[in-house]
C-alpha cells in the first residue's frame, strides 16, 4: 500500500491522478495548509522540505513530482513510453513543469522564497499572467492535436496538474486552442475525475 502525502488542489493533485490511473493500492494522507500543516513536526519527519506531495513505498519516502510520478509508472508498468526516445520527451516535458512553468506560478503567492522585500513580491506576482502565458505559448508548440509525448503519459497528468492553475493565474487556456483541448481530454478522463472530486 502506497501512502500519498498531499494537501489539496496542490501539484500533489498530479500524483493524485496517476495512482487513480494506475491502480496501485493507495491511502492519501492529507495536509491541510491553513493549518500549517506543512510546518509541523510530523510532517517534517515525513519531508524536511515541508512541502507536498511525499510518496512512502516500501519503508522509503519520494519526494518532488517528477520523481514521484516516474515511480508510479515505473512499478506499474504504466504511463510511461517503451521507445527510449519517447520516454526522454516525457522527461524533458516533466523537468519543464517542474524547473519553469510551476516556479512561474509559484511566483505570485511565494514571492519570499525569493526576495525578503515585500515590493519585489509584488513585481513578481504582476509577471506572473506573462510567464504563464509564455508558458503556455511553448507548450502549444509541443502539441499536435492529441497527448504531449505521444501516449498518454505522466507528462500529460503533470501539464494538467499546472493548467488547472491558469484561471486563476490570469490567463485564458481558450486563448491557446491546442493545449485547451489536451486540458478537456484530461478532465474526460474517469480517472482524473475521482482524485479531483477528492480534491473538493
Amino acid at each position: 500500500m502506497l501512502t500519498l502525502y498531499a494537501a489539496s488542489n496542490t501539484v500533489a493533485v498530479a500524483s493524485h491522478i496517476a495512482l487513480e490511473e494506475t491502480g496501485l493500492p493507495h491511502r492519501i494522507e492529507w495536509i491541510n495548509f491553513a493549518d500549517g500543516g506543512q510546518r509541523s513536526a510530523d510532517y517534517l519527519a515525513v519531508n524536511p522540505k515541508g512541502r507536498v506531495p511525499a510518496l512512502v513505498a516500501d519503508g522509503s519516502i519520494i519526494t518532488e513530482t517528477p520523481a514521484i510520478l516516474e515511480y508510479i509508472a515505473d512499478v506499474s508498468g504504466q504511463l510511461m513510453p517503451a521507445d527510449a526516445l519517447d520516454r526522454a520527451k516525457v522527461r524533458e516535458i516533466l523537468s519543464y513543469c517542474a524547473s519553469t512553468f510551476h516556479v512561474n506560478h509559484a511566483h505570485k503567492m511565494r514571492g519570499a522564497r525569493w526576495s525578503d522585500d515585500a515590493a519585489a513580491h509584488a513585481s513578481m506576482a504582476a509577471k506572473v499572467p506573462e510567464t504563464m502565458a509564455d508558458s503556455c505559448a511553448y507548450v502549444e508548440t509541443l502539441l499536435d492535436g492529441g497527448w504531449i509525448a505521444g501516449d498518454y503519459s505522466i507528462a500529460d497528468i503533470h501539464l494538467f496538474t499546472i493548467c488547472r492553475w491558469l484561471g486563476g493565474d490570469g490567463v485564458n487556456i481558450a486563448d491557446f486552442p491546442k493545449l485547451n483541448a489536451h486540458f478537456e481530454a484530461m478532465q474526460a478522463r474517469a480517472a482524473v475525475g475521482r482524485a479531483l472530486a477528492a480534491h473538493g
